[in-house]
């Protein structure tokens, strides 16, 4: 079976005032944030080809998304897959819950899945260099 989930992209989790908390994380943990959204993106590169790099972002989302799957996900993980179409297919034929169809966007490709307890994840083919 090919490899499916090459590392963690991204880690979101949701807060009745995302900017105030964001805030905190700066103050207090040093996170630094990117543009008007309370996000960051730590950039590293991959331990079997350091000329290639990557990233993993952090980002907090209002209480009231429904972007993880369910109101009452208070976080989701976003794992990042070399070929998200090959690993939606795949994973169809396993049975299990898409709540999201692949979409491309200039940030790469993303769907969303559920595991069996209905945790929502969020599959991310990253484009190059990212």
């Amino acid at each position: 079976m090919a490899k499916r989930v090459t590392g963690i992209g991204g880690i979101f989790f949701k807060a009745n005032d995302p900017v105030k908390l964001g805030e905190w994380y700066v103050k207090h943990l040093n996170i630094e944030l990117e543009g008007d959204s309370p996000s960051s993106i730590f950039r590293w590169r991959q331990a079997d080809n350091p000329e290639r790099g990557g990233a993993t972002v952090w980002s907090l989302f209002p209480r009231s998304s429904d972007y993880f799957g369910s109101d009452e996900a208070q976080f989701m993980i976003n794992y990042r897959v070399e070929n998200l179409g090959a690993v939606l297919e795949a994973l169809k034929k396993e049975g299990v819950e898409i709540i999201r169809e692949a979409q491309d966007t200039p940030y790469g490709s993303f769907a969303a899945i559920k595991d069996p307890e209905g945790n929502g994840i969020e599959l991310w083919q990253p484009p190059d260099g990212y």
